[in-house]
């Protein structure tokens, strides 16, 4: 089985994770509730996406069958009710299955505190989406932060300086370095469809991070050129936009001129734009002269009997 981020991370107990237990506080024990579903709410900005997939279908039939064996975490609202710190998933499951109340630790917690706890509850999730890590570091770090951590989350050099920094300690508990989770973060500055190419994996990593640099409305310019082009960056054309937009000398035409620099299709031969284009009508687009070419290989390949 290949290593994944997630198994680098410290899990740690139910109990451990939410501390259930006595209040050293106020010294009294926390107990685990009855609360209608009606009265839980989601947390504000909560990063991590509940979708009706396959495992929801699992976990609606689960608590059908066996309830809700983990109690959610959750704490007061001013304007009633509760908000969720963990159990998101859960609660969508019992709205499915119609189940009307589920158990509940009620806890007082700061915002701070609540981001914290509700970050650390799901990051330990596999299969999360490059957008869903990014998001809940970027609220951690920041949490952490206003608790009066030192941080820079802009900084390329996250983690590397000396003294209380809450990047280092965010990457000592999540089992990513911290230059990865600067780069995760890096993420949240792409507009909303970047985002989904990278989370949709249509658009690589890496080139994410490079192409975040630029500012929106260069983002925007990019999807346009993309399109059109039907192309997509690799890691050296995002670095050279990066650098350009830096300079205040990236725009349409220059955008166009990067994605159309020639790529070899292998180590062996390469096929040019420029000469390709002088056998198609200027109108056609890049996936009609894509359609052309495999259809004509293989007439080729048909009158030449290769198989």
């Amino acid at each position: 089985m290949k290593g994944r981020s997630a198994d680098k991370i410290q899990m740690s107990s139910f109990d451990d994770l939410f501390q259930v237990g006595e209040d050293t506080a106020t010294g009294t024990s926390e107990k685990i509730r009855e609360i209608a579903v009606c009265e839980l709410y989601s947390f504000k900005n909560h990063p991590f996406k509940v979708s009706d997939d396959e495992k929801m279908e699992d976990m609606i039939q689960s608590v059908q069958e066996y309830g809700v064996l983990n109690p959610l975490l959750v704490r007061p609202r001013k304007t009633g009710g509760y908000e969720l710190i963990s159990g998101h998933r859960r609660k969508h499951a019992c709205e499915k299955a119609g189940i009307k109340t589920v158990p509940c630790i009620v806890r007082e917690l700061s915002d701070e505190e609540a981001v914290i706890l509700m970050v650390d509850s799901n990051i330990q999730r596999e299969e999360l989406l490059f957008s869903e890590k990014a998001f809940a570091y970027k609220m951690k770090l920041e949490a952490m932060s206003r608790q009066g951590m030192r941080t820079d989350i802009t900084s390329c050099q996250v983690g590397t300086k000396s003294g209380n920094r809450s990047d280092g300690e965010l990457a000592d508990k999540s089992g990513e370095s911290a230059r990865q989770i600067h780069r995760y973060i890096r993420l949240t500055e792409l507009s909303k469809k970047l985002l989904d190419k990278v989370d949709n994996k249509q658009l690589p990593f890496g080139v994410g991070v490079e192409i975040s640099y630029l500012d929106l409305t260069e983002q925007e310019l990019l999807l346009k050129v993309m399109e059109k082009l039907a192309a997509v960056p690799n890691l050296a054309q995002a670095v050279k936009m990066k650098q350009l937009s830096k300079e205040k000398k990236l725009d349409e035409t220059g955008m166009e001129l990067i994605l159309s620099q020639e790529k070899p299709l292998s180590g062996a031969f390469k096929l040019e734009r420029k000469k390709l284009n002088e056998y198609f009508p200027k109108d056609y687009t890049e996936e009609q002269k894509t359609q052309i070419i495999y259809e004509l290989l293989k007439k080729w390949s048909y009158e030449n009997n290769i198989e």
